[in-house]
């Protein structure tokens, strides 16, 4: 059996697809900043400035459920699509690694009932995204439901785009965007929705 890996949706220029049969199969990565906004109007503003492409705003519903290791949770983007991500991400604040999966899903209803039963629901986040590219990095200005609004960089690391470098460029988009260290988050949104 076939498992489809993805890092992103091929639409988005970023790495391409990848098939593998093995369960061994690498993960792709990223390095990732989140900060809760002071002002959103003024992040769209240099959002704007800086980005090559904006891709269409998308309405995200996330349920995460129990797992042993790491995170997982459904991802249904209305009127588009439903994925799978399951992905290791230290919680500290400043740019950080992560490995990721991302699987479509078909059956999104019944895939969340299946891993609803099976596992359990820890969380459930509902946020309205804005994404912007910007070279290798994904430019994410985020509306949460019962949290309030937040930026999030994820520059997708491959042979052309390596670690150190994207770092680099983590680093000085934050310093575009005045992200203060008070203004850094550790925990996902799941995480944050259920110590709120």
């Amino acid at each position: 059996m076939k498992v489809r890996l993805r890092g992103y949706d091929s639409c988005m220029n970023m790495p391409a697809e990848s098939t593998s049969g093995e369960l061994g199969a690498r993960p792709s990565g990223n390095i990732e900043l989140k900060a809760r906004l002071v002002s959103f109007e003024a992040a769209r503003q240099v959002a704007t400035a800086l980005a090559d492409t904006q891709l269409p705003d998308q309405h995200q519903v996330d349920t995460y459920f129990h797992c042993q290791d790491g995170r997982l949770k459904l991802r249904e983007i209305g009127g588009e699509r439903a994925e799978l991500i399951a992905y290791r991400r230290a919680n500290e604040s400043g740019p950080k690694a992560s490995n990721y999966f991302v699987l479509p899903v078909e059956q999104p209803e019944r895939f969340k009932e299946a891993l609803a039963t099976t596992l359990g629901i820890r969380s459930r986040v509902e946020k309205h995204r804005e994404i912007y590219l910007h070279r290798n990095v994904r430019i994410h200005l985020d509306r949460v439901t019962g949290l309030g609004e937040f930026l999030e960089f994820e520059a997708v690391l491959s042979d052309e785009h390596r670690e150190a470098e994207s770092q680099q460029l983590v680093r000085e988009l934050r310093q575009r965007f005045t992200i203060a260290d008070c203004d850094l988050l550790d925990a996902s949104y799941g995480e944050m929705i259920e110590s709120a």
